[in-house]
């Protein structure tokens, strides 16, 4: 999976960064919360079809989403709310930011491209569940294409290159795809 090699290969440009934000005073959780909030603002921007714009800051926000992570770990407070606040925040932080696409889109007339974003929306949640529901049965659920690193690579890649509607077909399909290789895989599971 693309998201644990980037992982391995950010982890000390991470832990650093961490230590700034521990040296000033900031716990995991606050990370959490200010990068949800963040998210929330990109959404506002996008439905207000300041689309480059949007795509630019929601590249800092994907690798400022790393940071709670790097910084709970740093200073021992890794717990399993903060585990729970940081999935359940990113679920917000992700459909604040298709809300403001589909918005942008229903303003703009656009049918096609709102149905497409709320295609989006539906896998972006159910990659999401199937995961948590899946690891409620003691099933280890990560496997599948369009986790959310690709997603919000393919959406930053639409709106800085202008091919929106790539990324929402892309967004739309790949992401009901591994929604659809998760539930097969927790089936296989099951019936070993």
């Amino acid at each position: 999976m693309i998201t644990d090699w980037l992982r391995g290969r950010t982890r000390g440009v991470v832990d650093s960064i961490a230590a700034v934000l521990h040296r000033l005073g900031l716990t995991p959780n606050a990370l959490t919360l200010i990068g949800t909030a963040f998210m929330v603002g990109i959404g506002f921007l996008l439905s207000q079809g300041q689309l480059v714009v949007g795509g630019l800051l929601l590249a800092g926000a994907a690798a400022f989403d790393a940071l709670d992570g790097g910084l709970a770990r740093l200073t021992n407070r890794v717990t399993k709310f903060g585990a729970f606040l940081d999935s359940t925040t990113d679920r917000w932080a992700e459909a604040a930011v298709y809300g403001g696409l589909l918005w942008w889109y229903m303003s703009q007339q656009a049918q096609t491209e709102a149905m497409l974003v709320y295609a989006g929306i539906i896998g972006s949640i159910l990659v999401s569940y199937t995961r948590a529901r899946a690891e409620g049965l003691n099933i280890e659920c990560k496997v599948g294409l369009f986790t959310r690193f690709e997603r919000i690579v393919v959406l930053v890649l639409g709106l800085l290159t202008g091919y929106m509607w790539v990324a929402l077909v892309l967004l739309a399909v790949l992401s009901n795809a591994t929604a659809i290789q998760r539930i097969w895989h927790v089936y296989v599971q099951l019936e070993k």
